[in-house]
């Protein structure tokens, strides 16, 4: 009840019209890079691990859970970054990336991200993360990238199910990154639980360290979401052209990481 009236206060300092999705809630790669994408698409890369690239049609771009791999094109706008491990976050990222933006605070104050460019807006819902035998609080962030009316959501290094408080924070997410390891970060049980309660159309699962682990995530999915493993290591999409039917896209990332954490 406390996150939920804590999520409830600090929607209402807000304007109303500043977030589309919070509501309250029960070698080739260069030349891929270049392609146009139509008003209101963005194109979402599978880097590695948790590290995603999401591209805008207005020329913006973000990459997830950065531990200093970006991808092809230009430096990103804006890095999203997580402490749970060294391969989801650099101490050092490129000067050239305006906002490296961190998913834990660094007092006694969580982080709080809304950050507008052009017409993307990236914004945080911290959670808890293991840290020895005890919890940290607020030392993992959910980065929430809106865009023309699509809800992107990075579920980061997430260690716990979520509360009422968290979806209500959340709001609607059209896309999701998932964590799949089924034991680094959550078991494959609980994350089928909270992305069943997210709902969204399009789940792109990452920390995939195992195909028996990928398995069984998929095979608990299968009755309310269709499969569909990509060739590719991308994918693009708008508001206007989700799938129908709840879907999971397995994508190949374009650079496989080795470190198992």
């Amino acid at each position: 009840m406390l996150r939920l009236a804590a999520a409830l206060l600090f929607l209402s300092a807000i304007p109303a019209f500043a977030s589309q999705c919070q509501q309250i809630a029960g070698d080739g790669e260069a030349r891929i890079w270049r392609a146009a994408l139509q008003p209101g698409e963005v194109r979402i890369r599978f880097l590695g691990h948790a590290a995603l690239r999401i591209e805008t049609d207005e020329g913006r771009a973000a990459v997830t859970d950065f531990f200093g791999y970006a991808g092809s094109g230009p430096a990103p706008d804006a890095v999203t970054m997580n402490h749970a491990h060294s391969t989801h976050w650099t101490p050092n990222p490129d000067p050239a990336i305006a906002h490296p933006l961190k998913g834990w605070g660094e007092g006694l104050e969580p982080a709080r991200h809304w950050l507008q460019l052009d017409n993307l807006l990236i914004r945080n819902v911290t959670t808890d993360i293991r840290a020895g035998g005890s919890m940290e609080r607020d030392g993992n962030s959910i980065f929430i990238f809106e865009y023309e009316g699509l809800c992107i959501g990075h579920l980061g290094h997430l260690h716990h199910l979520l509360d009422e408080g968290h979806y209500a924070e959340i709001g609607r997410l059209d896309v999701v990154m998932a964590p799949v390891d089924g034991g680094y970060t959550m078991s494959i049980p609980d994350m089928i639980t909270v992305l069943k309660r997210v709902k969204a159309r399009v789940v792109i699962p990452m920390h995939i360290f195992s195909d028996f682990a990928l398995e069984r995530f998929l095979a608990g999915m299968a009755d309310e979401f269709a499969i569909v493993s990509e060739p590719a290591d991308e994918l693009v999409l708008s508001a206007m052209t989700l799938p129908d039917r709840p879907t999971i896209r397995v994508l190949r990332p374009v650079r496989a990481h080795s470190i198992y954490d």
